[in-house]
């Protein structure tokens, strides 16, 4: 896989683990991870409630587009996607994906993005529990599996659960990206 993925997360917030599993995965199938944010410098990660390791930004919301990425992971962790979802140009950059037709992957809480991005009405997708009404109220059907791949709209969308499905969801990632 020789594609360039986009990694986009809030400054702080990032659940760890649905950062580097994924980023691990894309690098070992060959692709180049960037680390997308709404600010310059280091992004600080989270082991569920606890801060953990910071991340070099490679760049900024306002300095790329979905053009300049074969595709884009949406990482989870509370706090991250409920402050993405507040910064348009984070919102307008993972809606680029969809209207170019690539694809994206979330997993836990980042469909909230997506929901504010209002992309995934008539898909079928996953996420942590209590998304699940949201998700519902912004048009997408909802299911409780580890992994779910939704073909039914203009690009593939890979999402997961939780941690405990990383394993499912790297790969269904790296496949959608291959």
């Amino acid at each position: 896989m020789d594609k360039t993925i986009a990694f986009l997360v809030a400054p702080e917030g990032v659940e760890q683990v649905e950062l580097t599993e994924p980023w691990k995965a894309v690098k070992q199938a060959g692709g180049t991870p960037k680390l997308v944010s709404t600010g310059a410098g280091q992004v600080q990660g989270f082991n569920h409630l606890d801060r953990a390791d910071t991340f070099a930004v490679d760049a900024t919301v306002d300095q790329v587009s979905a053009a300049d990425f074969d595709g884009l992971v949406l990482p989870g962790g509370v706090a991250n996607p409920d402050f993405l979802r507040t910064v348009p140009q984070a919102v307008a950059f993972a809606k680029g994906f969809f209207d170019a037709g690539k694809p994206v992957a979330a997993i836990c809480h980042a469909p909230w993005t997506l929901i504010e991005a209002d992309v995934v009405r008539g898909r079928t997708v996953t996420s942590w529990p209590s998304l699940r009404t949201d998700l519902r109220n912004a048009g997408a059907t909802w299911e409780d599996r580890e992994v779910v791949v939704c073909t039914g709209g203009p690009n593939k969308l890979v999402t997961s659960r939780k941690p405990d499905d990383l394993k499912a969801f790297c790969q269904a990632t790296v496949d959608a990206f291959g």
